[in-house]
């Protein structure tokens, strides 16, 4: 598959580097909902956010979206169900929950995604989990926990679960299913897949947003929820969601969702850079057993069938 226009070519082909800076703009994307929460709705946050990403995105890919229609047409149902599980219901869900729950339990829900994968892939395509990925999952899971709990693991017997925390697990796992069903895309253009996805995913979401809108719920228009809306549209929308789907494509699902554990990492940092946060012992082991995971996850991999 070519790189799309105007991508490096060097870039698009480097599948570690890219899941990197996907869990970076997703860890910032967590921020950035946690920072709105309250004034503006989750669902039109989540309803502008791919709007707008569409409104930038279709210029673009538009020559390429018609070249490869045959190939859209000929999985047409399978696209549309991409769209709802990796746009609509991931994203909004992900909103939602952060109405009702904190980082650190998301943190901790974020970091189940890879088991979630690895169950689908077994569940759909009967993928196995080689010894060496699953030791570094295990590792990688330590190492968010440490951090969750700064290195206290009794705080784990004190967390506060609430009804964000259940729809958040739920978020997770829908994106995860859209994770290991993206080997079923059709050949196609990487701008073709990604704008079919969000146009048809912020068509689906209109019904929702109506409804939210009919309950009265309205947005603060304010500079904060402007810039929110401006990174929300471009980085965890478009270049996340590009990102993404080349690295799976180019390692597969159960190689590129240990990725995900560097959310945390991130969030650490943004925390201690941004937030005043003093940077603790704690930080240093966990982001090290994190990397030494993913290490080991992509190092012992198992092939993934065509």
């Amino acid at each position: 598959m070519t790189s799309p226009s105007g991508s490096p070519r060097s870039l698009f082909d480097r599948p570690y580097l890219l899941l990197t800076l996907v869990s970076l703009f997703w860890a910032i994307n967590i921020v950035v909902g946690r920072l709105v929460a309250g004034t503006i709705p989750p669902i039109m946050l989540a309803q502008i956010r791919w709007g707008g990403a569409a409104i930038l995105l279709l210029p673009f890919a538009l020559p390429h979206l018609k070249r490869d229609w045959p190939a859209v047409r000929s999985r047409f149902w399978l696209m549309c169900f991409l769209s709802l599980t990796g746009v609509t219901l991931y994203n909004t869900l992900g909103y939602y929950a952060l109405q009702y729950t904190g980082a650190i339990n998301g943190s901790l829900f974020q970091s189940t995604g890879p088991l979630w994968v690895a169950v689908f892939s077994f569940l759909l395509f009967r993928d196995f989990l080689s010894a060496g990925q699953s030791v570094g999952i295990l590792l990688s899971i330590l190492g968010v926990a440490v951090m969750i709990t700064r290195g206290d693991p009794a705080a784990l017997l004190h967390l506060d679960f609430n009804v964000g925390d259940l729809w958040f697990v739920l978020a997770v796992a829908i994106y995860s299913l859209y994770t290991a069903m993206l080997r079923l895309r059709p050949p196609m253009h990487s701008l073709s897949f990604l704008v079919f996805t969000i146009v048809i995913g912020a068509i689906l979401l209109l019904p929702a947003t109506g409804i939210e809108w009919a309950q009265g719920h309205r947005m603060e228009i304010t500079p904060t929820s402007v810039m929110a809306f401006i990174y929300v549209a471009i980085f965890p929308s478009i270049l996340a969601y590009l990102f993404f789907n080349r690295g799976v494509e180019l390692i597969g699902a159960n190689q590129a969702s240990p990725f995900l554990y560097l959310i945390p990492v991130f969030g650490s940092a943004i925390a201690i850079l941004f937030l005043g946060e003093r940077p603790a012992l704690y930080h240093g082991i966990g982001c090290v057993l994190i990397i030494a995971g993913i290490f080991l996850a992509q190092k012992w991999r198992t092939k993934t069938p065509a």
